[in-house]
């Protein structure tokens, strides 16, 4: 590899495989899922897999990343980018999902807008590698046929049989590490999957890519060009937000909605692929994460605060709360604040469909997280009940709240820890630790973080309405004042 590579970041889905841990507000590629292999470093926070996938790169030579997210995740990319130490990506936000092959397009035509014609890397956000190095080593190789001019993607070598695994082909050898690609095939049934694993020709289809900025463009111009038109509009027309770049809404969802195996690279003139040995899972329902999750004796696997006696293959992950089990084999059991789960672990990929009825019984719990992410910071629901309600807010330093009012509820704000600068209609005053203030039904407030410290304060609604609806801004720091009712 004699050129940098440019690490485009697909982060914008929200799969409901995992629920109760993923919702669509908080899908699987921000979660840290406690017991896989090199989720943290000694003594640190555990890392999400988001965060994994930028830090396993490092030893690459590497220009900024550009991450392709949504825009109900923005604040929560971009807290996590930040805690990842990560501060000079461009944000790409998508108005909605159109499917891979314009979200990398939108990307392509970005890196190419200053005359340059960069090697990209592709890669979902949501993916885990357990060997680092090996997953180098493959980069390096597929970035020096993408130098030649190929398309390159990466296939998984198959460790089993599986049937929920699209596949790839190899041909002919290319150089010392790749192969021509032959073709892709679609889930295979049990007897096709095993006949492939035999003949050592078909890999995984990983869904990751090396290729240059330009080919692909070109491609997508002889195969695809009304999506090339509408993500170039969308990017033409794109406005910068705080961190964010947002693609022009109209535009883009005049695109097309394709994956670029079928836009791209089934059809592709070049293209070549690379094996990849490097411990890779897609994470895409409980069983897969149970399997690449490190294990007891008895092959369970264990996060959180957890007791078993005479228990056999088991995925268990508990927050908050002690959850133990007497006798059972392979279920999942997953405790969560607002949810529990229990599942047979070999019928794991049906919890889309339980999430898909809850969803048309029009319950929260698949969209919304417990913990929301702000601009500001967050809060996290502790207690609900009939005319009232109890958060955590936790507001980072230097970072304030719209000035704001609402219509239908009162709060008695309490600090916990941090300072809090309190405007309270034509007053101004300060907070600290075990001190309170009540806001009025109607009262126009503000709420900021002078300090150096998170504050940390429980706040307690009453009222008749608890919507986070309920909120007129005036004056905001973070684009939404407009003296309309807004939910965010």
């Amino acid at each position: 590899m004699s050129e940098s590579l440019t690490p485009v970041i697909l982060a914008g889905g929200s799969g409901s495989r995992l629920w109760p841990l993923s919702r669509q507000h908080y899908p699987k590629q921000f979660l840290a899922l406690g017991g896989l292999p090199g989720g943290q470093d000694d003594d640190a926070a555990p890392r999400s897999l988001l965060q994994q996938t930028l830090t396993r790169l490092a030893g690459l030579r590497l220009a900024p990343a550009l991450v392709v997210g949504s825009e109900p995740h923005r604040f929560l990319l971009a807290e996590q980018l930040r805690e990842a130490g990560i501060d000079d990506a461009t944000l790409l936000l998508e108005p909605e999902g159109r499917n891979t092959a314009p979200a990398i397009a939108c990307a392509a035509l970005h890196a190419c807008r200053d005359g340059g014609d960069p090697l990209l890397l592709v890669l979902p956000a949501d993916h885990l590698i357990r060997d680092a190095q090996a997953f180098r080593s493959s980069v390096a190789a597929a970035a020096s046929l993408a130098e030649s001019g190929e398309l390159v993607t990466f296939g998984v070598v198959p460790e089993y049989a599986e049937t929920g695994y699209g596949y790839v082909q190899r041909g002919e050898p290319l150089g010392a590490a790749g192969y021509r690609l032959s073709r892709f095939v679609e889930k295979p049934e049990r007897a096709t999957a095993e006949a492939y694993l035999a003949s050592g020709d078909y890999l995984w289809n990983s869904g990751m890519f090396v290729f240059r900025a330009s080919r692909y463009l070109d491609e997508l111009a002889a195969r695809q060009p009304a999506m090339l038109a509408a993500c170039r509009a969308a990017l033409d027309a794109a406005r910068e937000d705080l961190d964010f770049l947002r693609l022009d809404a109209e535009a883009f969802r005049a695109s097309p909605a394709d994956s670029i195996d079928y836009a791209v690279m089934e059809h592709a003139s070049r293209a070549a692929v690379v094996p990849l040995d490097a411990g890779w899972s897609d994470i895409g329902g409980f069983q897969a994460l149970w399997e690449a999750s490190i294990k007891d004796e008895r092959g369970n696997a264990l996060s959180g605060d957890v007791q078993l006696h005479d228990c056999r293959g088991l995925l268990v992950h508990a927050e908050q709360r002690l959850v133990s089990a007497l006798g059972v084999e392979d279920l999942v059991i997953v405790v969560t604040q607002d949810a529990v789960l229990v599942a047979d672990r070999r019928r794991s990929q049906e919890v889309k469909t339980l999430v898909e009825g809850l969803l048309a019984a029009g319950r929260d719990e698949p969209i919304e997280h417990p913990r929301v992410h702000r601009p500001w910071g967050s809060y996290q629901a502790i207690e609900r009940g009939q005319r009232y309600q109890v958060k955590h807010i936790t507001v980072a330093p230097g970072a304030r709240l719209s000035r704001q009012l609402h219509h239908h509820r009162a709060e008695h704000w309490v600090v916990v820890s941090g300072t809090a600068r309190v405007t309270l209609d034509d007053r101004e005053f300060m907070l600290s630790e075990n001190q309170s203030t009540y806001i009025p039904i109607g009262a126009t407030h503000r709420l900021e973080n002078p300090g150096k410290i998170p504050l940390e304060l429980i706040e307690v609604q009453s009222g008749s309405y608890l919507g986070e609806d309920d909120i007129v801004r005036f004056e905001d720091l973070y684009g939404r004042s407009d003296g309309s009712i807004k939910p965010e």
